[in-house]
């Protein structure tokens, strides 16, 4: 056989299974996972948002936090809607606002950033790291560090592990050894369909918050109650304390930045609308303002115990293992097993599910969001040995060094420019369905590449789309130019101290301009949701679809 024909005979192998009779075109637009999902596989309930949610929220993260989670519960559950009403997942969904083929740019992005960050969240924080955690950041309990403390709380000898790898890769031994252990045990998980992996989350739910409350009241007893840790004197006044109170409230946002674009990707599961609804608006809010309030006092609690103010809740658990009693290192490692319990719920709901959903989409007749979610896996290990991550020392052109997570500013700066993009892709989405559409949408023609399809576009791209878009990204970038040390005005700083709410108003703002203007196809005058019911699509049938 020829090296052609073995090519083309793998690539057959691994070829999804799919309906016979579609086109080219169709093939790369569909496959099972990302078809409608059927009543049989509608098994999210009520008590399976709380459980994903409260899971979620125990990331080691008071009055910003609740308004700022609040606020990012609503654009979770406006987005989800869609998928609830539809039952299709994001990289669908978005089709409707940017095109056929226009929509592949916004899976893209997503996708890209979920692979990253899996990396980056199994990964163990190196020295230079460990000021991540202010709060209210990133999920951050990075799997390798809890599998670093689990280790050491039985057989201390492994903190003297030698290190055989050299400093420059900025990594040491007994770190890859946690980081694949982890990255090992977590594999089993993405076997699992969407639809079953609740059961991680509601166990998550139960557990790794008995966990955390544990530590809370460790940390508090060994800091001789809650008073001395209270007591510590606020160090910003007047507008400085205003505005670090607004950009709080905008990091809690840009911390759902991600989850509010792929919650549909979880929606489309519930069985009835109203399950994706009060246990998500009410949830989040709850749920992250109690943990955070958890991880701030435990945190500050550092200052008292040892002196220091230590921001990672693992580093300080692990400070709390020198000249600890048998009771207290199987303690540390019970705390330790629910942190990595978290991180694993984590990994999978923000990163594993949407990078295998927005993969499938863009390889429909070879990926499946199973294969997806290994390969992002897979990437995740081949980053581990890169010593720093994903932000760029613009100081230092010559010399490029990834830091994403160096330090808590570089960190709360990158999710910043990140929630930028994100928030005017979610403003596009959410006034084309609510405002322009009203509701409605064709399902047969979201999977049609069909030249005068309802979402084709001009040539597969929504010009409306993308001018919002773009639109909702400029509005940031002067005050993000300032962010990064360039000299701006102070009005822009102003803008992108907000940058979340004004990407998504300028985006969505001019997306329904444009609409006004230049009238978009399947819309409708009044408000026109039809919810998604049959038992299955067929991608082959010839209906004619019409505008409504």
């Amino acid at each position: 056989m020829t090296l052609g024909g073995k090519l083309k005979f793998w690539l057959k192998k691994i070829q999804v299974p799919t309906e016979p009779g579609l086109s080219t075109a169709q093939l790369m637009l569909t496959n099972d996972d990302l078809r409608p999902v059927e009543p049989e596989r509608r098994q999210w309930g009520w008590l399976n948002f709380v459980a994903f949610w409260i899971a979620d929220s125990l990331n080691v993260s008071w009055l910003c936090v609740w308004i700022g989670y609040t606020v990012a519960a609503i654009f979770v559950y406006i987005l989800g809607r869609i998928a609830t009403i539809y039952r299709i997942p994001f990289a669908v969904a978005n089709r409707a606002s940017f095109g056929i083929w226009g929509s592949f740019w916004p899976i893209i992005n997503r996708a890209a950033m979920a692979v990253i960050w899996y990396g980056v969240q199994v990964r163990k924080l190196t020295p230079r790291m460990r000021s991540i955690l202010t709060f209210p950041k990133r999920k951050s309990y990075l799997g390798g560090e809890c599998v670093t403390l689990m280790i050491a709380a039985i057989w201390p000898s492994y903190n003297n592990l030698p290190n055989t790898i050299p400093s420059s890769s900025g990594v040491t031994t007994k770190q890859f050894v946690s980081f694949l252990l982890f990255w090992l045990l977590s594999l089993p998980a993405l076997w699992f369909p969407i639809y079953k992996v609740r059961h991680v989350f509601t166990v998550k739910a139960y557990f790794s918050p008995a966990c955390a409350i544990a530590f809370f009241g460790w940390a508090i007893a060994r800091a001789h109650g809650l008073g001395p840790i209270i007591d510590q004197p606020n160090k910003a006044h007047g507008s400085d304390l205003a505005w670090a109170f607004v950009k709080s409230i905008m990091n809690c946002i840009a911390n759902f930045a991600a989850l509010v674009i792929n919650n549909p990707d979880f929606t489309r599961y519930a069985r009835e609308p109203k399950d994706a609804l009060w246990p998500q608006l009410i949830t989040i809010p709850v749920g992250f303002a109690v943990t955070s309030f958890i991880g701030i006092i435990v945190s500050s609690s550092s200052s008292v115990i040892f002196g220091e103010a230590v921001w990672n809740p693992l580093t300080l658990l692990g400070m709390f293992l020198k000249d600890a009693s048998s009771a207290e290192r199987f303690g540390i490692f019970v705390i330790g097993a629910g942190f990595a319990l978290a991180q694993l719920g984590t990994n999978i709901a923000a990163n594993s599910v949407s990078a295998g959903t927005n993969l499938t989409a863009l390889l429909p007749r070879f990926c499946t969001i199973r294969r997806g979610g290994y390969l992002c896996a897979a990437i995740g290990l081949a980053m581990c040995p890169v010593s720093t991550f994903l932000s760029a020392r613009w100081t230092n052109p010559k010399r490029l060094q990834w830091t994403l997570v160096e330090s808590s500013s570089k960190f709360t700066l990158y999710l910043s420019a990140y929630s930028v993009f994100l928030s005017a892709i979610a403003g596009v989405m959410v006034s084309d369905y609510y405002l322009v559409r009203k509701g409605f949408l064709d399902i047969q023609a979201l999977y049609s590449a069909e030249r005068d399809g309802l979402y084709y576009g001009t040539f597969g791209v929504s010009w409306h789309g993308y001018a919002a878009y773009i639109s909702g990204i400029l509005v940031n970038i002067v005050g993000f130019a300032g962010a990064i040390g360039v000299n701006v005005p102070v009005g822009a700083k102003y803008i992108y101290n907000i940058n979340y709410f004004s990407g998504f108003i300028v985006s969505g703002g001019v997306y329904w301009a444009l609409a006004r203007m230049v009238p978009i196809p399947g819309t409708s005058d009044t408000w026109n949701e039809i919810p998604y019911e049959p038992h299955h699509m067929s991608d082959s049938d010839e209906k004619k679809v019409g505008d409504v």
